[in-house]
């Protein structure tokens, strides 16, 4: 038995002749799990998400006020039909394959900018589902300009190689005279409720008032939200990365495919904030020469010169790469969408984390015809995008449940989110949000992400809070108030049978009585 074992053993040779690349492909067609298709539900949502985002990203960078139309139509038992048109620039005939059949590709990863969109993954990835579930193709409409036509496409994508497959690729005559329209069939599930396409789509009114978007869901309601603002935002400038952010390694392979002659040269060309003085005051704690050439620094050298960067001082990076929602426009998108006696929102100044700026807004709604004992409403934002699953593990559910709600007026129990008809928004915008996974459902514990987020919900609740106390004054002294009144006819007849007043001297004195509470101050 012992040597018949042995004849069936795999040896080195046998298992090097199975192993083989692996196309990222084919590693998320069976990790789609990751990328936000964990079950039919959420499977529409991201696959609706993903093209709403791309629409969004595409119509701000060319300077357009966005209209997007969501459409989602049953098409069969636990089928639904996905189609997202926008009035963006549209997409040139060369690149509509690759963006749309293609695992990791765009124009976003390798920027420092803020954008919706950073990987080149999930419009793709979506195609990519409604592939595996449904057998069939996604359809792309694209047109540049009302005097070109327009181009249609049927794209698959190739797993194995990861690479797109044309199946149809035609001119045809379209209903709209500039934009982008994209239709993916998949298996899913609708359903109403805080986690469904109906929800995303409100909170992205929310946080996008510049946005008009319409909305017809499987039933054919529709659901139309119109722009807040016809101002649009401003276009979010491209950096460069900032030293403080950049890790040894990353130091390492820039040096040695740095084109700079020397290394004063480096620094100043590669980094945000860098100038040729700083730069050589770099260079000096690093103990290394300004013209020393950048490209045959050696491995302990970088490791001096690394030290030697996060040793200076350097100015933080800049902050026009983030562009805010602003406070007015949160307070309009909230009041869009939820009716409240108060609003309030906070826009914190610029911050840093590994070298990465970012800005939080955090905006309150309060009162209502939300329930006292009911848990808050969290609504999540990550550069202008709602995050809709996940919400323990988001340093946003964090940084809310660790502030003491209690000193504004509010019930809370230890470690939970504070009781009352209370919406809590928080919007975290960066170069780089540093998501805790690939699907984009919750931002990671940085802790200078928790500082300003939690800075940004105590400036709101301390204005909440100054509110409820003035509201609270005035009920109380409204109710002594009504109390007061009841008695003063009492008084009067009490004074009057003491002071042996005639009954219009006793009426006059219940007059002057009701007058001087009326005109208290303190009433």
């Amino acid at each position: 038995m012992p040597q018949k074992n042995l004849k069936t053993a795999e040896t080195a040779e046998t298992l090097a002749k199975r192993q083989r690349d692996i196309s990222v492909s084919e590693f998320f067609a069976k990790n789609r799990h990751l990328l936000g298709f964990d079950n039919p539900k959420k499977a529409l949502l991201t696959a609706v998400k993903e093209a709403v985002d791309n629409s969004l990203d595409a119509c701000e960078e060319a300077g357009i006020l966005p209209e997007v139309e969501v459409l989602i139509r049953n098409t069969g038992t636990d089928r639904f039909l996905v189609s997202v048109k926008d009035n963006g620039p549209g997409i040139v005939k060369s690149q509509v394959p690759n963006i749309f059949g293609k695992l990791l590709y765009g124009s976003k990863f390798h920027t420092l900018r803020m954008a919706r969109g950073q990987q080149g993954i999930g419009i793709s990835a979506a195609g990519m589902y409604g592939l595996l579930t449904t057998g069939k193709s996604m359809k792309i409409i694209s047109r540049t300009s009302p005097r070109k036509p327009a181009h249609y496409y049927e794209v698959q994508i190739d797993t194995q190689k990861n690479r797109p497959e044309i199946i149809k690729d035609s001119e045809i005559e379209a209903d709209f005279p500039q934009g982008t329209q994209v239709d993916i069939e998949l298996e899913a599930r609708y359903q109403r409720g805080r986690q469904s396409v109906d929800g995303y789509l409100a909170q992205t009114a929310i946080a996008n008032p510049h946005v008009t978007l319409k909305y017809i869901n499987p039933e054919g309601e529709v659901f139309e939200y119109n722009r807040a603002t016809d101002i649009m935002p401003d276009r979010p400038k491209l950096i460069k990365p900032h030293p403080y952010g950049v890790e040894l390694g990353v130091l390492i392979k820039m040096l040695k495919e740095s084109k700079s002659r020397t290394l004063s040269a480096f620094l100043a060309a590669e980094f945000s904030r860098v100038t040729p003085r700083v730069a050589a005051e770099i260079c000096t704690t690093a103990g290394l020469s300004e013209r020393a050439n950048s490209s045959r620094i050696a491995r302990e050298e970088a490791d001096k010169l690394y030290a030697a960067i996060n040793a200076t001082k350097i100015m933080s990076p800049p902050s026009d790469c983030v562009i805010p929602i602003g406070e007015e426009l949160v307070k309009k998108g909230l009041a869009q969408v939820f009716e409240a006696e108060f609003y309030e929102a906070c826009t914190r100044p610029p911050a840093v984390y590994r070298g990465n700026p970012f800005r939080i807004e955090c905006g309150i709604a309060y009162g209502g015809a939300g329930d006292a004992d009911e848990l808050a409403t969290v609504l999540r934002f990550a550069n202008r995008v709602p995050l809709l699953y996940q919400q323990s593990a988001c340093a946003i559910h964090k940084a809310i449940v660790a502030t003491n709600w209690r000193s504004y007026g509010l019930q809370q129990s230890k470690g939970a989110l504070p009781h009352g008809p209370l919406t809590i928004m928080v919007h975290v915008a960066s170069v780089w949000v540093p998501f805790t996974s690939e699907s984009k459902e919750a931002i990671a514990h940085y802790p200078e992400i928790l500082k300003e987020i939690r800075l940004a919900l105590q400036e709101c609740g301390r204005k909440m809070g100054q509110y409820l106390r003035r509201q609270r004054r005035e009920a109380d002294a409204h109710t002594k108030r009504v109390y007061i009144e009841r008695y003063i006819p009492h008084i009067s007849e009490s004074l009057g049978e003491i002071l042996s007043l005639k009954k219009k001297e006793t009426d006059n004195l219940t007059e002057v009585l009701k007058d001087i509470l009326r005109n208290s101050r303190k009433f």
